[in-house]
């Protein structure tokens, strides 16, 4: 009980030393608020005031806004305005447009031109090693710079495989190998075509007998042989039926004066190139044959290396 109320006495004791003190500072506060408010209504009317001085026109500010709005009062007045572009002095550049450019034709007496295989320049070299049978490129000044002329009446070949056996006299109009290999079967003349029997110099009975006569001692069919070079190919006969064995054949032979068979050959869709085995190696690499073949062989195989 005793401790109670010493408690009770020490808290109303606190208590009333606040109020003692709340009371001790009302008066300054309410002296305050007077002069807030009186500092208020004070800036209110001034500004009041100023306002009114501004409206009245005789601040330099009005003046200035004043001329501003008498401008633009008068729809009269148009202000300079300039649409046109100002860049130029600064050269547009249209983007150029690919131009073909256009060869003109060679004369008709080129149609059977074959870069490098002029047969006049070709005698002025010497015949040893079949170097006047190799290719001899004029000098720059003297090259052709048109396009060869197809022969007149010029067809599309044949489609494969009938291509084969048979070609548009008009696409290589040269008959002089029918007359001077018919007993050897190369080609025959029929029409406006040439026949192709598959005959060569020495397989005059045909390509095919005498590539199964090889058969025999070589295995083409086991497919060891893929790719073959036919030396001095003729018409390219022994080639167009190895195909048919699945051995891909390059003939060649040069252009000499049957200047056509290689062409005969083209013309077929069989592949060939105007070659000859003399002083320059054939543009093939090492070991890129299985096979050569020279049914009638001229070549001197082991000389000049």
């Amino acid at each position: 009980m005793l401790s109670v109320s010493i408690s009770a006495g020490m808290y109303f004791e606190n208590t009333g030393c606040q109020i003692m003190a709340n009371k001790n500072n009302a008066p300054g506060q309410r002296g305050r608020r007077p002069l807030s408010i009186f500092a208020v209504l004070a800036l209110c009317c001034f500004f009041y005031l100023l306002g009114a001085w501004q409206r009245s026109g005789s601040g330099k500010g009005d003046n200035l806004a004043l001329k501003v709005n008498n401008l633009m009062s008068d729809c009269n007045i148009m202000p300079e305005l300039s649409f046109e572009s100002h860049h130029n002095d600064v050269e547009i550049i249209e983007p150029a447009e690919p131009k073909a450019k256009k060869i003109k034709a060679c004369d008709v007496k080129y149609t059977d031109y074959t870069p490098c295989q002029e047969q006049d320049r070709a005698m002025t070299f010497p015949r040893e090693n079949m170097i006047y049978r190799e290719r001899h490129c004029p000098p720059e000044d003297e090259k052709l710079r048109c396009l060869i002329p197809a022969p007149n009446g010029y067809t599309t070949p044949f489609p494969w495989p009938k291509s084969r056996d048979y070609a548009y006299y008009a696409n290589v109009p040269y008959k002089s190998l029918t007359v001077e290999k018919a007993v050897q079967n190369w080609v025959q003349f029929q029409g406006n075509v040439f026949k192709f029997p598959g005959g060569g110099t020495m397989f005059p009975q045909g390509a095919d007998a005498y590539i199964d006569e090889l058969a025999s001692v070589i295995p083409i069919k086991d497919g060891s042989i893929r790719t073959a070079l036919d030396t001095g190919c003729g018409v390219a006969s022994w080639g167009a039926y190895m195909l048919k064995r699945n051995v891909l054949t390059m003939s060649f032979a040069p252009k000499d004066n049957h200047e056509a068979q290689v062409q005969f050959a083209l013309e077929r869709g069989v592949p060939a190139v105007i070659g000859v085995l003399g002083t320059i190696h054939l543009p093939y690499p090492a070991r890129a044959f299985d096979m050569a073949q020279c049914s009638r062989c001229l070549i001197p195989w082991t000389s000049n290396g």
